[in-house]
């Protein structure tokens, strides 16, 4: 067994066990489909990625921020992540005692579904990169691909085959890090 079908199992049994339905709001061909568009129209989201910043930035800080977008468009594809705002809408209705937090554990949700990709993505030998440029590209991604009105835009995960090795990465002291008590 290919090791990504072991990981994905273990993430599809991750879950908080209270009662569930399992159905989707749109089909598996779509959720294919739209995971598909990451690769077909990866260059595309740079070169609007390019022209946002182009309206924005002054010509003296415009190429290196372009030098930075192109390497984005060297590699294979993008997946694109987002947050329906309308589902968080109906979870705060439905629960109003947490209303406040459904936000937040959505931006949770999303994170845990980013990992999810990127570590299979590292499984199978491909390197990635966590980009935000949102909320300067939202209207422009939206118009292009026909992105649901309610959909806010929160990652681009930017995924290829490697041209060199990660950089040795350093850490803050674990005490500066984490607190356990108890154990």
């Amino acid at each position: 067994m290919p090791f990504f079908t072991a990981f994905f199992d273990i993430i599809k049994h991750r879950r908080s066990l209270y009662q569930l339905q399992k159905s989707s709001t749109i089909s598996n061909t779509q959720i294919r489909d739209i995971i598909t568009q990451a690769v077909l129209h990866h260059d595309r989201l740079w070169e609007i990625t390019k022209e946002s910043f182009k309206q924005i930035l002054s010509a003296e800080r415009f190429p290196a921020t372009e030098k930075k977008l192109d390497g984005f468009k060297a590699g294979y594809g993008t997946i694109l992540f987002f947050d329906a705002q309308s589902s968080i809408s109906a979870m705060q209705v439905k629960f109003p005692t947490y209303a406040d937090r459904f936000p937040t554990w959505a931006t949770q949700s999303n994170g845990m579904h980013q990992f999810a990709v990127w570590a299979a993505l590292e499984a199978e030998g491909l390197g990635c990169n966590l980009q935000h440029y949102n909320p300067i590209i939202d209207e422009k991604v939206g118009a292009e691909w026909d992105v649901p009105k309610d959909w806010k835009l929160d990652s681009q995960l930017v995924f290829g085959t490697t041209t060199e090795q990660a950089g040795k990465k350093t850490f803050l002291d674990m005490g500066e890090r984490f607190k356990v008590y108890g154990a």
